[in-house]
């Protein structure tokens, strides 16, 4: 007989995504405990094997449409602009949706940005590696990946700052202070679809070898976007690529000052550089964990969870699952593959649309930071995003490093 979920005799902890080591050890300790617990929304799930499952159940649809509601945000402003969104989307409407994109989201589509990702990195470093010293998030990593989102979209470069600060502000809905930010939410919404909408309309006018003429002209047996799903995708690589990339570098970075001989090694030998990202966004990924609630009542594990039940994905802790992962609390970026893949572009069919971007993004900046910043050590306080924030990452990175 199939046990209801609220009758489980299990932990319960009060926050779900650890933000340092010390938290991540304190889950660990439950996680050895129980492979699910209660959190702060609902119930939060620890392994690899249970992750994964709930990611690839259909049944398991993505909280991002509900995100409002868990936040306890009731400004009608935001219910009367909600429209579908690949990321939200489910069922048929996300496969034709996936479906009619995906072809501008290859692998070959972001190695043709590779030489002009390694131009902007070059250029951002130029000003620092003589002074031996940088912020390496407020100076760098802040701009690193929007002027790649405008060439990839067509836009033009200057315009990376309002790229920057729309993407920032519109994802504060996925903050436990949304509540607080709600204008700047709308305003950076209203913003965003005015100036996507006037590069879709110029993109009509004037055809490019860009992502919106791609998009533009995406079509199969007849089928094609139509303009709101165009804005929608828009703005989804401009909010999407964005602050994900560049928290995730940091991360990576502040973990490699760590480990000092395996930057000196990457320094060396750049072609390391694939598996140093696969293993940096393995062991300390920007994005900790995800949520997903049922569309209707689930039976799992024998255990009923009602129609509405929360349930988040621990990606991070999944991430360092002994059961998949050989020796998972060393940091390597030398590691063989183990067959399966990290969790943090997330899994089923809600996996990362730009994961053939954001790869190649790092792949190129890793092994150059490494040549421009040698003998690179922490020098000063690290500043780190609150526990509140959906993406993590540093806010403040001071970096010292030899001159050159």
């Amino acid at each position: 007989m199939p046990t209801p979920a609220d009758t489980l005799e299990i932990p319960t902890v009060d926050f779900g995504f650890a933000d340092d080591e010390e938290q991540r050890q304190q889950l660990a300790r439950v996680a050895d405990e129980s492979w699910i617990a209660r959190g702060p929304f609902g119930y939060i799930v620890f392994t690899y094997e249970d992750c994964v499952a709930i990611l690839r159940d259909k049944r398991w649809h993505s909280a991002a449409s509900i995100v409002s509601e868990l936040r306890q945000v009731s400004d009608p402003r935001l219910k009367n602009r909600q429209r579908q969104s690949i990321l939200s989307s489910e069922g048929d409407t996300h496969t034709r949706l996936r479906r009619l994109v995906a072809s501008s989201f290859t692998p070959r589509s972001a190695d043709a940005l590779r030489p002009f990702m390694r131009e902007v990195l070059n250029d951002l470093l130029d000003p620092h590696t003589a002074n031996g010293r940088c912020d390496l998030t407020v100076d760098v990593l802040e701009h690193y990946p929007i002027p790649i989102i405008c060439e990839l979209l067509g836009a033009p470069r200057e315009d990376w700052r309002l790229f920057s600060r729309w993407a920032e502000d519109v994802l504060r809905i996925f903050n436990a202070t949304a509540a607080d930010e709600i204008d700047l939410i709308i305003q950076a919404q209203d913003e965003l679809e005015e100036y996507t909408r006037g590069l879709i309309a110029d993109r009509r006018r004037r055809p490019a070898d860009d992502l919106i003429t791609s998009l533009i002209a995406a079509e199969e047996a007849g089928d094609k976007l139509s303009e709101e799903e165009l804005v929608m995708m828009v703005e989804a690589v401009i909010v999407g690529g964005t602050d994900t990339t560049r928290n995730q570098l940091g991360c990576s970075v502040a973990l490699l000052a760590d480990h000092p001989e395996q930057w000196r090694l990457l320094a060396e030998q750049p072609e390391l550089a694939p598996r140093a990202v696969e293993e940096t966004m393995r062991f300390s990924g920007a994005v900790r964990g995800t949520g997903r609630f049922a569309s209707e009542d689930i039976e799992y594990k024998d255990i009923v969870f009602p129609k509405g039940t929360f349930i988040a994905p621990a990606l991070s802790m999944a991430n360092r699952d002994a059961s998949v992962f050989v020796s998972p609390g060393d940091f390597d970026i030398r590691r063989e593959p183990s067959g399966q893949p990290h969790m943090t572009f997330g899994s089923g069919i809600h996996y990362c649309l730009g994961a053939a971007l954001a790869r190649a993004e790092q792949q190129e900046a890793l092994p150059i930071l490494a040549r421009r910043m040698p003998n690179m050590r922490i020098d000063g306080a690290v500043t780190w995003k609150p526990s509140t924030v959906a993406i993590f990452g540093p806010e403040k990175l001071p970096l010292a490093f030899d001159p050159n």
